[in-house]
């Protein structure tokens, strides 16, 4: 259970990963959307109390890696019914989480497969997408990265039947820089074989 002091810290942190998210989508030029969202993670990273980074001092100076966006690499993507499925995965200070399926969608070629969408079924819920790919160890953190989570405010926009999926926009759980952090990894329904060089890197 956190104290009073980092509650307000954290609840600050989602209010400005948020409004980081709503800049983003306010912009025509989604390579635009995306310097933007790296520099405003850089200073998140750099100065917040609540960065995942906090106890890890070099990373904190020199910040975090990516790779260059890929236009090629964001899509509007219809989101397929899918079996019903539940998983209770360690939220740490949230206790467990429920993650709900609630559809899938599908990425085009060259990256192909399907990634599972999940519903957050817990107070507030949100929308969840994970993804591990073929750099998962090789190039970005071994148990994979995020792409939505918008109980945290990463959302890019989408409508009642369409997501907005942006791979250039998969970025690292806090768990890949320090334990204290308890993150739901990618499924075997959010695994594809290909490697996706785009979005944040080891």
């Amino acid at each position: 259970m956190p104290d009073i002091s980092s509650a307000l810290a954290l609840a600050d942190w989602r209010a400005r990963v948020s409004t980081l998210y709503e800049a983003v989508r306010s912009l025509d030029d989604p390579a635009e959307g995306h310097r933007l969202w790296r520099e405003g993670r850089a200073d998140l990273f750099a100065t917040h109390p609540q960065s995942p980074s906090a106890g890890v001092p070099e990373l904190r100076e020199r910040g975090v890696d990516y790779w260059p966006y890929d236009p090629a690499l964001r899509f509007t993507l219809g989101i397929e019914p899918a079996e019903a499925d539940d998983r209770d995965v360690d939220g740490g200070d949230d206790g467990s989480v429920t993650l709900r399926r609630i559809g899938l969608v599908r990425l085009p070629e060259p990256v192909g497969g399907s990634l599972d969408v999940w519903w957050l079924h817990q107070y507030g819920g949100g929308i969840f997408v994970p993804l591990r790919d073929g750099t998962a160890g090789d190039g970005s953190y071994g148990a994979g990265r995020y792409l939505l989570d918008t109980a945290k405010g990463a959302w890019l926009g989408g409508d009642d039947e369409h997501l907005v999926v942006d791979l250039n926009f998969a970025y690292h759980p806090s768990c890949r820089y320090d334990d204290r952090w308890r993150c739901p990894l990618a499924p075997a329904g959010n695994t594809i074989e290909a490697r996706v060089e785009a979005g944040e890197r080891l």
